[in-house]
Order: structure tokens, then sequence, then C-alpha cells
């Protein structure tokens, strides 16, 4: 027997002893589920017969406290076992697939550490058949090569030797192969994982992290991590594996799932990667989008335009002026221009147009407009403006009700010495007083109340103030127009997605923020897609987190942007350890679709980028006489490459609008679905899909519909047909009529 054979046999043999091990655990775990579940049962029939349901009664209610511990121990129990159950069920498939011997320094015995989804462990022996992918030790597969090694343990740094790197291909409890590998996860098991089609779900991929990857994910040491990467470098994943691994490592810095937020660009990305963390074994992280906080602030205060809607509208108004007008809009009011703008409006109405008065009551007075304005002014512990304010309201209040139940008492002297009508006079004396703290607090609110939409309106509304209060700084050449635009549109109730970020920082630092105290880390996705004041929102948000942000300023759409972001963001959330990277190597298309997607870009946009040799048939840009050829070509195409075994095929136009056309012409032919920003999911088969939307998704196959010169003409239009193209795993197809794109 050679020596792969003899090897083969070994690893047949340690399969075969942990399946037995897992289904040994499995039904361990089911019994004593059905006890639980038993004994659950049993207790909350004990409690409702021999305790009572409402009761006053001191002891009464202990027992009832006593019996509503027990069982909602008995149900964490029991939710801990049916937890175990479903990884255990998760592994019997696959329970590992890699491994490395392991020398630690000053020991002479060899450990074969091997690696899978979750810690396999005999409790009874100290057995380890398996270590999850996140235990400290398990960076050794992911980070070194055969010869020394080390990894970060409680204790500090362990070094030691890798004698052996090993991966496994295990499916349904099976061995299909092993091989050994010397430097990395090899590029046979990537080029395997990565040549399957894609699913309706983003899936993990902890047998092919590489180490730059690795390294990401492993982060701890950084308050803020900054990732730049390119088109199908993983980002998205990357981030979903680091939000697990911190959670693992949660352990033993209490974080836990509700300490953790998502920020996704949009509904149809929260749904495509929602089943990530859940496979990981990670449960309830939080995810969102701005919209959602935006209306969760608001309550519907303002407009319901969407970024959706917004994107829609510059993409159909690009070749106009009022398109031009619009991203100048929003680049200013999302600026830090904009922002000092803000801020120095809050200092000017807190010192110019409060108007304190002298505040009396009942010929005495409490407080002169001076006192209370040195004391509103005199603010070192940084109280928000509207909660100081109320402070001052309500201190000017508590001096009225002694004085008020004096004035009560005079009035009833004088009622105790009245002839008859006592009833009414005393009635009459009491309804004065409330008529008057009524009418007192009335005054005092005059300088107590704001608001601030009011001083958002302000700004707009007050002729002169925004240039008054932008001085020494760069305005944009039509701030005129904008500050016209916008007063109109306020006074016609109309406010627009860019005015969001502006209005939440100006309610945030006004009224301060109570929200999200227990949030520790955020994750924002698509980092290109934020303005600087919505990281200051942010910010305020979530002021005690950590972050992770993503991003690949290639794929920002409606404004212009260089790797400066990534310093504005640092300057911005001003933590104590940042760290920036780069992640420059593409795994989601094949060679010939990467190059046909850089060039795209053109000389001027350029950037250090490594494709994957994994190679596939060379992009396809076909001409076609009338839009209802090149729905007969689709359709025809759709029907090709699911004959072929591809199960994604979307369509990529380049709006919302000519989305749903399109997909009204083809769904009369062809079984294919629409998908709309709200709510929004992508599922397997044929879809439609604008570009924008399309972003952060990868598809088996992708169909760009019109690149005619009509269609993309132009640097933004560049922009959604990158976005579009790199979407693509294995083919590309696009189609046009008249003249071709320039931009191709």
């Amino acid at each position: 027997m050679d020596i792969y054979h003899e090897n083969l046999q070994k690893e047949i043999e340690y399969l075969s002893e942990t399946i037995a091990f897992i289904n040994e655990e499995m039904e361990k775990e089911e019994e004593d589920l059905a006890e639980k579940k038993s004994d659950l049962i049993a207790a909350r029939k004990d409690r409702y017969e021999n305790t009572v349901h409402i009761s006053s009664d001191f002891e009464s209610l202990v027992d009832m406290n006593l019996y509503h511990s027990q069982i909602n121990n008995q149900i964490s129990n029991y939710n801990t076992n049916s937890q175990r159950i479903k990884k255990l069920k998760k592994m019997i498939s696959s329970p590992y697939f890699g491994r490395f011997d392991f020398i630690e320094k000053g020991f002479s015995e060899k450990e074969k550490i091997y690696i899978g989804l979750y810690n396999l462990m005999d409790r009874n022996t100290g057995q380890v058949y398996v270590y999850d992918w996140r235990a400290p030790i398990s960076s050794i597969f992911y980070r070194y090569e055969l010869g020394e090694a080390m990894y970060d343990t409680p204790m500090g740094i362990s070094r030691g030797e890798v004698s052996l790197k090993r991966q496994y291909q295990i499916r349904n409890s099976k061995l299909k192969y092993f091989f050994d590998c010397n430097v990395r996860i090899t590029d046979d098991i990537l080029q395997e994982v990565l040549s399957h089609n894609t699913s309706a779900k983003m899936k993990n991929i902890i047998e092919t992290i590489q180490k730059e990857q690795d390294i990401i994910i492993r982060d701890r040491d950084h308050e803020l991590l900054i990732v730049q990467g390119v088109a199908g470098s993983g980002k998205t994943s990357i981030a979903l594996h680091r939000i697990a691994f911190l959670l693992y490592e949660g352990l033993n810095s209490n974080l836990q799932s509700r300490n953790v937020i998502i920020i996704s660009p949009n509904t149809v990305f929260s749904h495509y990667i929602s089943s990530v963390l859940p496979e990981l074994g990670e449960e309830n992280v939080r995810q969102s989008i701005f919209d959602d906080l935006v209306l969760d602030a608001f309550k519907g205060r303002f407009g319901e335009e969407t970024r959706d809607m917004q994107l829609e509208t510059l993409i159909q108004s690009r070749a106009k002026t009022k398109g031009d007008q619009r991203r100048q809009c929003i680049d200013f009011k999302g600026s830090r221009i904009f922002k000092q703008i803000l801020d120095r409006l809050l200092w000017h109405y807190a010192h110019r147009l409060i108007v304190f008065e002298d505040v009396y009551y009942n010929g005495t007075i409490l407080a002169t407009r001076q006192q209370l304005k040195n004391r509103f002014l005199h603010n070192e512990i940084d109280i928000p403006m509207a909660k100081q304010l109320k402070i001052i309201e309500k201190t000017l209040l508590e001096k009225v009700h002694p004085l008020q139940k004096n004035r009560l008492k005079r009035l009833e002297k004088i009622v105790a010495k009245s002839e008859g009508h006592e009833f009414e006079i005393k009635s009459f004396s009491r309804l004065l007083a409330i008529k008057q703290a009524k009418a007192f607090r009335e005054r005092i609110q005059r300088f107590t109340n704001v608001d601030y939409s009011q001083l958002y309106e302000l700004l707009f509304n007050n002729r002169g103030l925004l240039v008054k209060l932008s001085q020494g700084l760069e305005l944009p050449e039509n701030v005129e127009k904008i500050v016209t635009t916008t007063q109109q549109n306020l006074q016609k109730g109309q406010v627009f997605y860019e005015d969001y970020a502006p209005l939440l920082y100006l309610k945030l630092k006004v009224e301060g923020n109570d929200l999200f105290s227990e949030i520790k880390h955020v994750v924002i996705d698509e980092a290109q897609d934020y303005s600087l004041l919505q990281y200051e929102v942010f910010k305020i948000l979530y002021k005690n987190a950590t972050y992770t942000v993503l991003g690949d300023i290639q794929q920002t759409i409606e404004k212009t942007i260089d790797h400066s972001l990534y310093d504005n963001i640092s300057e911005i959330f001003n933590k104590r350890k940042t760290v920036k990277l780069s992640l420059d190597k593409g795994y989601r298309s094949t060679r010939e679709i990467n190059t046909f997607t850089q060039k795209l870009l053109g000389e001027g946009a350029k950037q250090n980028y490594y494709s994957i040799e994994r190679h596939g048939e060379e992009p396809l840009v076909l001409h076609q006489e009338t839009s209802k050829s090149i729905d007969e070509a689709i359709i025809g195409d759709i029907a090709h490459y699911t004959e072929q075994g591809y199960e994604s095929i979307a369509v990529i136009c380049k709006t919302q609008d000519a989305a749903e056309k399109v997909y009204y012409r083809l769904k009369k032919s062809v079984q294919i679905t629409l998908i709309e920003p709200q709510g929004g999911e992508v599922i397997k088969g044929a879809l439609v899909i604008p570009t924008y939307m399309a972003k952060g998704l990868e598809f088996d196959v992708v169909i760009v519909h019109d690149v005619s010169n009509e269609n993309y003409s132009n640097d933004f239009d560049k922009k959604l047909l990158f976005i579009a193209c790199t979407r693509a795993l294995h083919r590309l197809v696009l189609y046009y009529k008249g003249d071709k794109s320039s931009l191709i």
C-alpha cells in the first residue's frame, strides 16, 4: 500500500470516528432536550395550579417570582440544548475541512488540529475532535506555511512548528478526497468552490479564507478598521465572518449579538446576507439601512424619499441641468463644510436667537433674563440644548409650586370668611391658580422649546444667514441656487433624501442621543455610499462602539471620491487605534470577466487589482437591431444558460423604471422575477434588477440590457456599467442597439 492510500485509510477511520461521536452526542442531546421539554411543561403546569395569578400579597408575589425564575432558567437550558443540536446537525455532513499538525515549542508531542465550523469535544475525556475555525490556534491554518508558526493565547504568544497542512472535501459524511498543501489554502480548493453556482443567499467562506482576509477577520487591536477592497474581494463575507469571530471572542469580552449592528446599503442586500451569520452559529445580529434609522428617528414627520428613489431621480436626470444641480446639492449637504455650518447655526441660535425673559410669578421675580442666559451658556458638561432648556423650565416651575400653594391658602382664607357659596368660590380659586400656572408655563416655554426642523428651516429661510455662517469656508458656486431651491421645497413641505442627514444631525445635537447605548460594534458596508455628514451621525448614534468600515471607491455612483474618503472617516471617528487595509485580489469573476471590467475603468481610474486564475468564456458584447430583438435574445439566453445548469441569471437594467418595463415584456415568455427596492429578495432563477440595487450581489450569469451609447455615455454611466458587469461569476453578456457605448 502506498503512502497516499495509507493516509487515506487513516483519514477515513478518523472521519468515521468523528461522525460516530457526533451521532452519539446528538442522541444524548435529543434525549436531554425531550426531558427538559417534559420538565418545562410540568413546571408551567405546577405554577399555574399552585400559585395565584394576580396578587398584591408580598408572600404570593415572592412565590410567583420564584416560579418565574425557575421556568426562565429551564427555558434557557432548553434553548442551549436546542442550539447545540442545530450545530451538530450542521457538522454531520462535513465536520471539518482542514488539518494541520503542530508541535508546540518545548513539547515533543505532535498535535493533529482538525478545523471545522464549530468545536467538537468529548467532555468526558477532553479529546478535541474538531476546533472551531475562530479558535486562536486555528489561525495557523489560514496564515502559515510548513515550518515555524505562532498564534495568540490568553497567556501570550505560543510558538511552534507546522509539519503538515491538509485539506479535505467532505460531503454527506463521506471523504471525497484530500491533499496536502505547503503554502496556504490552496487554489485547488478555492477554484473548486468558486466554480460552483452561486445561491440566492450569500454563503460562508470558512474553507477558503485567505491570509489577508484572516488578518482582517481576527483583528482585535483596533477600534476602527477600514478596508478598501476591489470588486469581488470578499469584503462583505469578511465583515460577517469578523462579526462571528468577535462574538466567539466575546465570551471573554462580554460582546453579544445584541451589541452588534450591520449598516447595509439597501433591503435587498440585507436579505441577501441574512443567512451567513446563522450558518456560522450567530443569531439575532441586528441589520439596518440608513433609511430605517431616519424613519425611526423622524417617526414619519418628513417625506418618504428613499436612497433608491434619490438614485433613480439622479440617473434619469443625468443629462439635464436639473440633475447636475441636484448632485451638487447632495454633495454640499453631505460635506464636512455643511457640518461646520450646522455647528455654527447651533452656536448662533444658542447665543443670539434664544430670547430669554425676566421671569415673574405673582409679583415675585424668579430669575432675570441675564441669569437664565448665563446659566444656559455655562454648560461645562455639554448637556444637549433641548435638555438644558427643559432643566431650566423644570427649575422655574418647581419654584412656582410653593408660591402657588401659598396663593391657594390665602384664597381659601378669604373663602372661609365669606357667607355662602363657599364651594363655588373655593373651586373658582383653584381654577384661577391652575390657569395662572398654565399661563406661566406657556410664557417660559417661549424660550425653553427648541425644534431641530425649525432650525433647519431658519438656515434657508433667513436670507443671508447661511452665507454669514460660512465665513472662511469654501461654498459651491451655485450655493444661492441650493439655498433658494431648498427654501422653496421646505415651504412646500418637501424634504429630500439629502436633507435627512443634516436634519438627523441637528436633532441629535439639539436633543441628545439615548438610543443604541447597547451597541458595541458597528459594521458599515459599502462605505463609499455614505456622505461624511452621515458618518458624523453614525458617530453620535453609536458613540460607545468600535467600527469595521468596508468600501470600494470605484463603486460609488453619484459622486467622485478617492482614498481621502478613508482619511476623513478616520478623522471623524477619531479612535485611538485605527488601521486601513487593502484587498486587491478579486475572487468573484473569471479572469476574462475581470480583464473586461478593469478596462471599463479607463486609464485614469486604474487600481491595484489581481485576479484569481480561474478561466472561462470571454464576455460577449452583442448588437441587435431593435428592443424587441434584444428581448428575444435575452429570452433565448435565459433558456440556454438554465439548460447549462446555471442557477442565477440577472438581467441588469440601468434604472428601476427600465427594469420594470423589461420585466413586463419578458415575463410573457419566460419565468422571471422583478427585484423591487423595498422588500425585494434575491431568489434562484432569472431576475431583473436595476444597476444600483445589484451592488454587493453576485450571479452566475449577468446580462446587461441596452449598453448603447445613448444609454451609457458619460462618467456617471461608467460607474453604473462597472457595477453591473462586476456582478458576474461565470458568464457576462451585454446587448445594445444602435451605436455601442463608447465606454466599452
